[in-house]
């Protein structure tokens, strides 16, 4: 378990002449052992917090103490090090390698930490047993539901036993059932494991699992409060209509890869067995964003 404290983080960023305040001064707050989830509308700094604290990102200035050791300063290898061995990272489109297995994913960051091979694959079938996924190791990614490749990314960031973990919308890409079924997944890992948690999340289901919401907004947090104090309306709160606006421009996108696709398929660029998995995939995509607006707008 890790304590994470931020104390008075800025981060502008630069693109020529000019400059994008990201966090303004934000402060936060996590005992060890906490789940924490952080919400808020989109640009509002979210990401750019866990990437600092996961030593991904450098602030511009402030302080970030995990277990009493402010990891801004740390030289890179030491920087290396942090975020092999204390850090677990969870991203929303799974970060597997398509040509290795459920099990070779899964030990790729023990390879890299230096563990022994024998010692390795026994945890790999420990870690994949825990997340449910027992019956699929020498399964590929593209042979493995979303729900299934998000439990492998799971495993993946459990693999060194980091005391942190840091999820940026684990559930992003997962249909409204899956999302849920990870959200518990996390609560249980949380529990049984004893890890200190962050996610950065639109999802309620996620939220509501948390121990604290912290709510960010215009690069700082405004607020934090325990799930039994949500407020009526909450979806206004975690950003409903940013969210709106982001899947409905997803939403444009897969419409015009369909419509690529169809042209592709006349011009005989693709075979009829590549359209129809390539069509497939899109639809059910474009289903999960259609079942998420609906429930957003109710």
């Amino acid at each position: 378990m890790s304590e994470v404290v931020c104390e008075d983080l800025i981060k502008v960023y630069k693109a020529g002449k000019i400059e994008v305040v990201a966090l303004r001064g934000l402060n936060l707050n996590v005992s060890a052992g906490e789940f924490r989830a952080i919400v808020g509308p989109s640009g509002s700094g979210k990401t750019t917090l866990l990437n600092i604290i996961g030593g991904i990102t450098k602030p511009t200035a402030g302080r970030v103490y995990v277990d009493g050791i402010n990891i801004v300063d740390l030289p890179e290898k030491k920087l290396v090090e942090y975020r092999r061995k204390k850090v677990g990272f969870v991203f929303q489109f799974f970060n597997l390698v398509p040509t290795l297995t459920a099990l070779e994913n899964v030990e790729l960051p023990m390879i890299l930490a230096g563990m022994p091979r024998e010692k390795r694959k026994q945890r790999a079938v420990e870690l994949l047993r825990l997340v449910g996924l027992g019956d699929r190791m020498q399964h590929k990614p593209s042979e493995l539901s979303g729900g299934e490749q998000q439990r492998v990314a799971i495993a993946a960031a459990l693999a060194n036993d980091p005391p942190l973990i840091l999820a940026d919308e684990p559930t992003g890409e997962l249909d409204s059932v899956t999302s849920m079924q990870i959200a518990e997944l996390f609560r249980k890992l949380h529990k049984e494991l004893n890890k200190t948690v962050i996610v950065v999340t639109h999802d309620i289901s996620v939220a509501r699992l948390a121990d604290r919401i912290s709510r960010i907004a215009d690069g700082v947090i405004v607020e934090t409060f325990i799930p039994a104090e949500m407020k009526e309306g909450v979806k206004v709160e975690l950003g409903v209509h940013e969210r709106v606006v982001e899947l409905e421009n997803k939403k444009a996108q897969i419409l015009n890869e369909i419509e690529k696709l169809k042209k592709d398929l006349s011009a005989g660029r693709i075979t009829p067995d590549e359209f129809v998995e390539r069509y497939n995939k899109l639809k059910e995509e474009l289903n999960r964003i259609e079942e998420e607006l609906t429930s957003l707008r109710v």
